[in-house]
């Protein structure tokens, strides 16, 4: 006789087939960043969901960040982090400490751990066969302490162009591509990136049909301290209005920008999604009423 149990497990794979179905074949970028990148626990489940997705017909890609393990790295080097208005200033030595952290260490962890969950995965940067073309920001206007000022990032770069061959030749084979945030310019240098803009606009380039960006929060909400305020589902132009309103502030509006701007550029979805809850890749894109927030054009 089956018990309940079996068969509560057979209605999960119904619910799930239409959208297996549905997302066959589908390019599907994942960002990872917050609980699910410095947890190990978390970081397991995501990299498990991950490869999951590719033994059901999809084809993943995955943007990583570091921020918070690139601070960790330099107090251990005794090299104190200087963010003017809350933006990273990045000289050639932290550039190169950049490189270290990003490529050597978080890529190559990323990427065991996909492996060790039976996927088949190779880590690259922007720098790889010019992947990700960009130039330096120049002068950016921050807030710093009220005061409005011209500062001159560094190393940081802005997106020029998406060579999209490699990640199809990976895909294409079956592999899951593992990418970290740094670009180079016309002469060879590299630049820092934002790891959310670098998920958008890749996404948008190889016509990924989600964009999917893991965070510590439940999704966006109407009211930061109550978690029950989440906004399940919202076209793009009821977000930019919420900004407007400064209904968003703060770390979400640069995510939730880079949602905007890629459903605008061809992603037919974008989902910001509580990395500390395990298996949220799973329930956003296999249920019915998932558990993020939906961004649609």
């Amino acid at each position: 006789m089956v018990d309940k149990e079996q068969m509560d497990i057979a209605n999960v794979l119904i619910e799930a087939l239409p959208y297996i179905k549905k997302f066959h074949g589908k390019k599907i970028m994942i960002k990872y960043g917050g609980h699910a990148m410095i947890n190990e626990q978390a970081m397991s489940s995501t990299a498990r969901d991950t490869v999951l997705l590719k033994y059901v017909g999809m084809e993943p890609i995955v943007v990583h960040g570091g921020g918070p393990e690139i601070s960790r790295s330099m107090d251990k080097m005794n090299k104190e982090p200087k963010f003017i208005g809350g933006l990273r200033v990045t000289d050639e030595e932290t550039m190169d400490l950049v490189k270290m952290v990003l490529v050597g260490k978080i890529n190559t962890e990323i990427v065991s751990k996909l492996c060790v969950h039976g996927g088949r995965s190779i880590g690259i940067s922007g720098k790889n066969s010019f992947l990700i073309e960009a130039s330096k920001k120049g002068l950016t206007t921050v807030e710093n302490d009220g005061e409005i000022l011209e500062v001159d990032l560094g190393y940081v770069g802005k997106i020029d162009k998406i060579n999209r061959k490699i990640i199809d030749d990976l895909t294409g084979n079956n592999y899951i591509p593992v990418i970290s945030p740094i670009g180079t310019d016309t002469s060879g240098n590299t630049l820092n990136l934002n790891a959310d803009t670098v998920a958008g606009s890749i996404a948008s380039e190889v016509d990924a049909e989600k964009l999917i960006v893991l965070t510590d929060v439940p999704g966006i909400l109407t009211d930061p301290d109550d978690p029950e305020s989440i906004i399940r589902r919202i076209r793009v132009d009821e977000l930019k209005e919420l900004i407007k309103e400064d209904v968003i502030t703060g770390g979400m509006i640069p995510k939730v920008e880079t949602c905007i701007n890629a459903v605008e550029n061809g992603v037919k979805k974008a989902h910001i999604l509580d990395g500390r809850v395990d298996h949220s890749i799973l329930l956003e894109i296999f249920t019915k009423h998932g558990i993020g927030t939906m961004i649609r054009e």
